[in-house]
């Protein structure tokens, strides 16, 4: 598919970068600039910033940089005619199909599957809402506390009991309603995957539907009383929806996560819900799959911590290494919150809501959680007991990569057994050396990542050119880009020494915009441009003042050419036994020229006219320095 330029420029102008932004990180406005944690890689402090203005976006951690249609690409894993066909729906703006074949089918593909579940997920919606068959439904739901504020809020729905009634009802093909996971080849035909269960629909973080859970009914609320099969079924994986990369309830959870700069995680759409109603808005919930670091990661755009809030069992059962490797790599800090003995989030929130939140209040660091764990289930009064304590938490203890922490914690366990911290210290090496060491199946040593375990790479430019050049061209450049009309007409790329400057200062000169700039440079000039479209600074400086400190140091540079020049010459003419005197002539009159121009604008700087003059000064010697390019280019072509 080819889009018009028009079409995609409208999409751009239309699109509003930081509401866009906004959907997958927090930002706060600094300056004119917008800025927040990158959604790109992991980090502490903000260093992504979006420009409202030219709409752009950049990332000074990571160098990751663009507009609205590169940051969908990133952040959705699309094309760039997918990304243009998403901003163009959102901002009401149809796009144009100039050709294709291809790379078209999946895009159509994908929008078919949201299309279709976001159909299934409003039928189900409105079948719990209003038939008559749904009676038993909301009879269950209320029983468990769900008023209709609960429901509505939540999209819950109900698949009805009737063998194929989803399937015509929506009237769709049956590849499409089979690839989504809604309807499955029976004895007679095509027929729902989901009947008399309650609907859960799974949203992506901008609100699309990408799959369905279904909680069977409990067996005296069925018409149907045979197996129901599992007491959860969940969409199959597809192209838009991936368990390890899907956290349920993280569309209506993410804005308070970034407020409060926390999350939770839980087991269930059920425990997601209950958190809610418990007055803790900020709870997400795996979708039938184990943590992964691709949960982590999504997490690591809105909030530096993480509770886990699974049943102990479980929690105990998660791969420590690995969990700690996530936490380091993703600069996260991982906790655990323990729940009374026997119940679940969704049971507290009705019977005690108060105490599920003091629960996530209370959450301590995992290997904290792990040693209470081993100590609290050990009979501390009799020796065995302790012995067998002490062994499980060291253990424990051995698999935190970080030796201060590990220290700290071999102190409380030696505090809480009654034992010398000096007898513990022996047996906390003996087991560090076995938990680093590789497996039989060639695991790594805590600490280190597993091969292919490092998940996508983030969205990201080429290593970026430190530094910006010389300050004086940054400056300039910083005008150039944020004060145009006051130093168009005094700035020359003749002034620009450094090659990326000059040609960053080309591209801004020669478009009709900072985007279309940026996209006509080469790589190191777009970057520079880049960055300084998202740097602050430009308000507080003199227009005056930068630009001759900006043709005083292209003059500087262009003496220290002339001189090295004539001292090539000088020794070309010795090593050749030649009067040097005609070659040396033209060179020395520039020298001296350019040296008394460099004087006169010194001196007019710092007299008390200051400014005018050494405007005045500095313009005379940037047409030299303009001349001296053209000269040189002349050269080189005929060279």
């Amino acid at each position: 598919m080819a889009i018009p330029d028009e079409d995609v420029a409208r999409v751009r102008a239309a699109t509003d970068l930081v509401a866009l932004v906004s959907t997958h990180t927090a930002l706060k406005r600094v300056g004119r600039r917008f800025v927040g944690l990158c959604p790109f890689h992991t980090e502490r402090s903000p260093s992504f910033s979006v420009n409202a203005e030219e709409g752009l976006y950049y990332c000074f951690g990571c160098q990751a940089s663009g507009d609205a249609i590169s940051f969908v690409r990133s952040v959705e894993g699309c094309d760039f005619v997918e990304a243009v066909e998403r901003l163009g729906a959102l901002a009401g703006i149809p796009v144009r199909d100039d050709t294709d074949a291809g790379a078209v089918a999946e895009r159509g593909r994908r929008r078919e599957l949201y299309a279709v579940l976001e159909e299934a997920a409003d039928f189900y919606h409105d079948r719990l809402l209003r038939h008559p068959d749904a009676g038993r439904a909301r009879q269950y739901l209320r029983a468990r506390g769900y008023d209709g504020e609960t429901v509505r809020r939540f999209r819950l729905g109900f698949a009805p009991p009737g063998r194929d009634v989803l399937v015509r009802a929506l009237r769709r093909p049956a590849t499409l309603l089979r690839a989504a996971g809604l309807a499955h080849e029976g004895a007679r035909g095509l027929q729902d995957t989901l009947r008399e269960r309650v609907i859960f629909p799974i949203f992506d973080p901008s609100g699309r539907p990408v799959g369905l859970g279904g909680r069977v009914l409990p067996e005296e609320l069925r018409q149907d009383r045979r197996d129901a099969g599992p007491k959860y079924r969940n969409s199959p994986e597809s192209p838009i929806y991936q368990k390890r990369r899907t956290l349920y309830g993280l569309n209506w959870a993410k804005a308070e996560i970034a407020r409060v700069g926390e999350a939770v995680v839980c087991e269930g759409y059920t425990d997601v819900i209950g958190f809610f109603a418990a007055g803790v808005p900020r709870a997400v919930a795996t979708c039938g799959t184990a943590l992964t670091e691709e949960h982590l990661r999504l997490l690591g755009r809105f909030a530096r911590r993480v509770v886990l809030c699974f049943d102990a069992d479980r929690a105990g059962e998660t791969a420590a290494a690995r969990l700690y490797e996530w936490e380091r790599r993703h600069e996260l800090e991982l906790s655990v919150a323990v729940l009374p003995a026997g119940s679940d989030p969704a049971d507290l929130a009705r019977t005690d809501p108060g105490a599920l939140a003091a629960a996530v209040d209370a959450a301590r660091p995992f290997l904290h959680f792990q040693i209470n764990r081993a100590l609290d289930g050990a009979d501390l009064r009799a020796p065995e007991g302790r012995a067998r304590a002490v062994a499980s938490a060291v253990a424990a203890i051995a698999e935190h990569p970080n030796d201060l922490v590990r220290d700290e914690y071999l102190l409380m366990v030696a505090d809480r057994t009654r034992q010398a911290p000096e007898r513990l210290r022996p047996l906390l090496a003996t087991a560090r050396r076995r938990a680093t060491e590789p497996g039989p199946d060639g695991a790594p040593e805590v600490g280190e990542a597993a091969p292919g375990d490092r998940g996508d790479p983030p969205a990201r430019t080429r290593p970026a050119r430190r530094g910006a050049g010389p300050r004086a061209g940054r400056d300039a450049l910083l005008l150039a880009l944020h004060r145009p009309g006051e130093v168009a007409h005094l700035l020359e790329d003749a002034a620009f020494v450094d090659e990326v400057q000059r040609a960053a200062f080309c591209a801004l000169r020669d478009a009709a915009s900072l985007p279309d700039a940026i996209a006509r440079a080469d790589p190191d000039a777009a970057d520079l441009l880049t960055r300084l479209a998202h740097s602050d600074g430009a308000d507080e400086l003199d227009v005056a003042g930068t630009v001759v400190a900006l043709v005083r140091h292209a003059g500087q540079a262009a003496l220290a050419e002339l001189l090295g020049e004539m001292r090539d010459a000088q020794r070309q003419a010795r090593d050749s036994g030649q009067d040097p005197t005609a070659q040396l002539g033209a060179l020395a009159e520039a020298t001296t020229w350019l040296k008394g121009a460099l004087v006169a604008l010194a001196e007019s700087a710092s007299a008390p006219v200051g400014a005018t003059a050494a405007l005045s000064e500095a313009e005379a010697l940037l047409a030299w320095l303009v001349q001296r390019l053209a000269q040189r280019a002349g050269a080189k072509l005929e060279a």
